[in-house]
């Protein structure tokens, strides 16, 4: 089956080799590949990624060029280009261990259509985001679950897994825009599907910079709206 890791990145430069190698040390799956999808970064990142890709073969990282810079644009870039059924989202900054692979891959083998990494925020066990981010995400959950329906605790995940045939069946569906590509991906199909959450610890991002703002919160409602009014009419 194998299992493709896709990683939108944009200037991630101090954190990239030590992503890489410890991806590279957990996981467990021979036969796998990770996919970097770098959002045009001017910091360095690309010769960073030339020595890892050097060093593991299995890396294939790509530049995404067009404008503007979207988190949902490059992970759909990576999907396009995806080898494996089984393909894994995270991010960049070190927020998502490694090391919790294999806990989301263990479960998507058993016929699962996705996989969610559940940071805990309704039980208030995350540390590792700062208070208005921590309460921005558990009012924007609220708001999905009462607007979409629940099929998630998690539905702001960016660590999660899914089976390659559900983007492709709906990838017309999809917004491709913003920074939440779960919520765009389990909201967008009409068929039932098969959710597993599983809980991960979430940690405070490594070197470089958090790209939340009111910008994004602004065009998270707005994709809520979107999909709120197709399901109603």
């Amino acid at each position: 089956m194998g299992l493709s890791i896709v990683i939108p990145v944009y200037k991630e430069k101090k954190n990239l080799k030590d992503l890489i190698t410890r991806i590279c040390k957990s996981v467990k799956e021979k036969n796998y590949e990770i996919i970097v999808i770098d959002d045009n970064s001017k910091d360095g990142s690309i010769e960073i990624l030339k020595k890892l890709k050097s060093k593991f073969k299995i890396l294939r990282f790509f530049i995404r060029k067009k404008k503007p810079r979207d988190l949902s644009k490059s992970c759909c870039m990576g999907f396009d280009l995806s080898k494996f059924e089984n393909i894994l989202v995270m991010d960049g900054d070190l927020q998502h261990r490694p090391e919790e692979i294999n806990k989301l891959y263990n479960k998507i083998k058993k016929n699962y259509d996705f996989v969610i990494g559940d940071r805990g925020l309704l039980k208030k066990k995350n540390k590792g985001l700062k208070l208005y981010r921590l309460l921005s995400s558990i009012i924007l959950i609220f708001i999905v679950n009462t607007f979409l329906g629940f099929k998630t605790n998690d539905p702001m995940s960016g660590f999660f897994a899914f089976k390659k045939k559900i983007y492709i069946l709906n990838k017309k569906k999809l917004s491709k825009k913003g920074y939440k590509i779960l919520l765009d991906l389990i909201y967008s199909t009409t068929k039932k599907v098969k959710i597993c959450d599983v809980q991960i610890n979430f940690n405070s991002r490594g070197e470089g910079f958090s790209k939340m703002s009111y910008k994004i919160i602004y065009f998270l409602i707005t994709l809520i709206l979107i999909k709120f009014y197709k399901r109603i009419f």
